[in-house]
């Protein structure tokens, strides 16, 4: 049992995703079970929270042993973490926060994998906001996407448009008024099915979505990308989660921090289609 006190108004699910990762993985079938109580009331609906409501969640000992996230390396400084997909950075650091200082640097999609760095202190908070700032954090990721690219390296550039009220980005060849350059530079790593291609990428720029629009305009959105890709080809690979990791991570910092530039952060994920277990979860 876990109970939490609602801070600001919202839907139940919108609370959970953020506040309870173990939760948010199993949310229809607590809904179902009616494992979930709101002011000691058992609800089986996405209800409207109000400020000082009480959530009390009744998980099984499995369903709350199910891991939200790994810790790759941490020090007096910082702490990186591997994140599952299906789980928001929102959630990972409420769970952080429960049991040491934390502060929020940058964030994941739900359901993209991968690592995430925190910073344990407010000197290295401002050290790394600074460096993600002035890019000097290099973010590469692994991605499976659809279509055969035989282009093996490239630098793709085009224009980001942010529609915030729908949480979507739309990327076009030629600015448009509100958007914002953008860079991303793939290289082919292998392609383990005919029409299927793994990709490197790296971020010269790092906006909202940019790795989905982006390849998803050049015609080759990620594989279980269900908000910019194929939704037919999807359904036939039985993928719902886009197949995206962020798999390294270098920093370049200054002053007492520099000592992590030596350091090159690997996620244990891998980009591939679905196993049988995760189609199954």
């Amino acid at each position: 049992m876990l109970e939490q006190i609602c801070d600001q108004p919202q839907s139940l699910k919108e609370f959970t995703d953020n506040h309870y990762a173990q939760a948010s993985f199993f949310w229809d079938r607590l809904l179902k079970d009616k494992s979930i109580k709101v002011n000691g009331v058992r609800v089986k609906e996405n209800v409207r929270l109000n400020v000082g409501d009480t959530v009390t969640y009744y998980l099984t000992p499995k369903q709350a042993s199910k891991s939200a996230y790994s810790i790759v390396y941490q020090d007096e400084n910082v702490l990186v973490v591997d994140k599952e997909s299906g789980v928001n950075s929102e959630a990972v650091f409420a769970a952080l926060s429960a049991v040491q200082e934390c502060y929020f640097i940058h964030r994941l999609d739900r359901n993209t994998q991968g690592l995430l760095i925190f910073a344990r202190n407010t000197r290295a908070e401002s050290a790394l906001l600074q460096a993600f700032k002035e890019r000097r954090v290099e973010k590469i990721y692994h991605a499976l996407c659809f279509g055969e690219i035989t282009v093996s390296h490239a630098i793709l550039k085009a224009y980001l448009k942010k529609d915030e009220k729908n949480a979507l980005a739309f990327v076009s060849d030629c600015p448009i008024a509100g958007s914002e350059e953008i860079c991303t530079e793939y290289r082919v790593l292998d392609r383990p099915l005919p029409q299927i291609t793994r990709l490197e990428i790296v971020l010269h720029t790092g906006k909202t979505h940019q790795i989905r629009a982006h390849l998803a305009h050049v015609g080759f959105p990620l594989v279980g990308d269900m908000k910019y890709g194929d939704t037919a080809k999807n359904k036939a690979f039985k993928s719902a989660r886009q197949c995206l990791v962020s798999k390294h991570l270098k920093l370049s910092l200054n002053g007492e921090f520099a000592y992590l530039n030596e350091k090159t952060f690997t996620s244990r994920f891998t980009a591939e289609l679905p196993t049988e277990r995760e189609k199954g979860d």
